[in-house]
């Protein structure tokens, strides 16, 4: 039997699983994305890497602003799918739509749920310095990422790890892991275990204020902040009223005033110890390696950073 698949995803996380899906034994009936934004140069289209994945498959696409509405609603209960798969689709899907389809709705969250229910828990996972994350295959139900488990994937996180590392593997692992998974939810073999709420705690979306470096923090939260907002809005501090963003960095072990920039290698103190860039950007520019943004910026050992 040909089981009928609505996928629902949007960013480049997203896009392994729809491929394994496309070339497997399970009929995609439609791919849903989030609708084109337009970008600030040029006031572009800028269509979602699951959209280009799904035209360049030759799948039927849909792109609506939001769901709760009348076409929609029909339009899914005529596909009649057999389950939809949920990965990163950005958008809430209305209650009603949850009885649509006969397995249900099959999330892929980034987190060892109850742990990071929420918009980004891959950058607040590394901002808390978890020392493992995960991704949890879950049901979709009315409260927000509230539903059953019924898969758990774990890995170890490290004070190196970035976030688009981090998200590449666990982007990786959903894609290998959800033959077997649809698999054993037709066969019967599946169980989902309800979540413990009291245990939960949420990964709010990254507000621009806090990306912001305090030198004054110890150096393994300002890593923990870099590496974290590394694949997104990028932490920054500002010298001589310019604004730079730290993309990769290392803890070192060099002492001096917090903010203080400490030696001929742009070493920057901490509460603690002190911050090694090795990727930065200035504003406007492009993002260099430390040693060619060394050969063009001039600066003097204690100027302090904000």
């Amino acid at each position: 039997m040909t089981y009928k698949i609505v996928f629902m995803g949007t960013p480049k996380f997203s896009v392994p699983v729809l491929e394994v899906l496309a070339n497997s034994s399970y009929k995609i009936s439609c791919v849903y994305t989030q609708y084109s934004k337009k970008s600030n140069r040029g006031q572009k289209l800028n269509p979602s890497p699951i959209q280009k994945c799904a035209e360049n498959l030759k799948l039927d696409l849909r792109s609506p602003q939001n769901l709760n509405n009348e076409e929609e609603f029909k339009f899914l209960k005529n596909l009649e799918p057999d389950i939809v798969v949920v990965v990163a689709y950005g958008q809430l899907i209305p209650k009603r739509f949850l009885d649509l389809s006969k397995e249900g709705f099959l999330n892929i969250h980034a987190s060892l749920l109850p742990k990071f229910r929420g918009a980004a828990p891959i950058q607040r996972s590394i901002m808390n310095l978890e020392k493992e994350t995960g991704i949890s295959f879950m049901n979709i139900i009315e409260e927000l990422d509230a539903g059953p488990v019924m898969k758990q994937i774990k890995i170890k996180v490290n004070e190196l790890n970035t976030a688009e590392e981090i998200s590449n593997t666990l982007s990786q692992i959903s894609a290998e892991n959800i033959i077997a998974t649809l698999d054993d939810i037709f066969n019967k073999k599946s169980k989902f275990i309800e979540q413990k709420n009291e245990l939960a705690s949420y990964a709010k979306k990254i507000k621009k204020s806090e990306t912001k470096i305090n030198w004054s923090e110890n150096a393994k939260h300002i890593l923990a902040k870099i590496n974290g907002l590394n694949s997104t809005l990028g932490a920054w501090f500002i010298y001589k009223n310019t604004r730079y963003k730290v993309w990769r960095a290392a803890i070192s072990e060099i002492t001096g005033k917090p903010g203080s920039i400490l030696n001929n290698d742009f070493i920057i103190g901490c509460a603690d110890k002190s911050i090694e860039i090795t990727e930065i950007q200035k504003e406007g520019k492009k993002k260099l390696l430390l040693k060619d943004f060394l050969s063009g910026i001039s600066f003097k050992i204690d100027d302090l950073v904000e």
